[in-house]
């Protein structure tokens, strides 16, 4: 369990999913200029914040470039950074690629799994589990397929051998066809008893509650429902949602502070 000290007065902030580069740069700017207002707001009370998975639609980090784009998100980041806040980024299925170009411009913690946090105020300590969630629970066995496939180093090494104005093209394409497909073919309902982070979590939860640790919430993104569910007395699961879905409808905030948890539904900037 990682133990951080929070200022009095301070907050913890979670998003998730930002999916910046779709479904085109021009509709991506859009977004970026919305995450960077936003940023923008919460820059006096911010003391950590956890962007928890695909906050790229797809990146690919080369040894000696990245993507193009993103440069007014990645100064805002660094900007923070800057000043004192801590930034934790979780690696999500769109942005399994990642390495260490955040951590060296932006003095970024990098996380892969799901990770316990102890969040120490000044008069209590709040627990919680945070990972992007991807590749937990039950089922999905192709994108678990497809995930080791991505993670072979074989598959990295060859990849990284194309052009890349080609095989950045390539993962836009097979990336963006899937959630335009997902975007047209309307939002699936979500069913806490088949859903297979909420299944992995209560599992998770039931090993927690048997060595006491303590846990109060459990944060994950991947799924783009934005979702409060409570899975027993004074522990909740919280699925952040996305910022890509038309009108930002599933672009959720949690806010940890002193006084608790707030889950807030992002609103645009004019």
């Amino acid at each position: 369990m990682i133990t951080l000290p929070i200022p009095e007065g301070k907050k913890i902030y979670c998003i998730s999913d930002m999916h910046l580069g779709f479904p085109n740069a021009a509709e991506s700017r859009i977004r970026e200029n919305q995450l960077i207002a936003w940023m923008d707001q919460i820059s006096a009370d911010v003391s950590d914040l956890f962007l928890v998975g695909d906050i790229f639609d797809f990146w690919f980090e080369y040894k000696l470039v990245v993507p193009k784009g993103f440069i007014r998100f990645f100064g805002k980041l660094a900007s923070l950074a800057d000043s004192g806040v801590r930034i934790h980024v979780f690696v999500g299925n769109h942005d399994l690629w990642m390495n260490d170009y955040l951590s060296e411009e932006c003095n970024a913690q990098i996380y892969r799994t799901l990770t316990d946090f102890e969040f120490r105020f000044t008069n209590h300590v709040t627990r919680v589990c945070i990972g992007h969630g991807d590749g937990i629970g039950p089922g999905d066995y192709g994108y678990k397929l497809l995930k080791k496939v991505f993670l072979n180093p074989i598959a990295q090494f060859l990849f990284r051998y194309l052009h890349p104005d080609f095989g950045v093209r390539l993962a836009h394409l097979w990336s963006g066809t899937r959630k335009t497909t997902a975007i047209k073919n309307g939002e699936v309902l979500f069913d806490s008893a088949t859903d297979y982070i909420v299944l992995a979590i209560k599992e998770r939860l039931l090993a927690d509650q048997s060595t006491q640790k303590g846990i109060q919430a459990y944060i994950c993104g991947h799924r783009h429902h934005a979702i409060n569910l409570p899975l027993t007395t004074g522990v909740s699961y919280y699925n952040l949602g996305d910022w890509f879905s038309p009108e930002f409808k599933q672009a959720y905030v949690l806010q940890i502070s002193e006084a608790g948890f707030d889950f807030v539904k992002f609103q645009p900037f004019c």
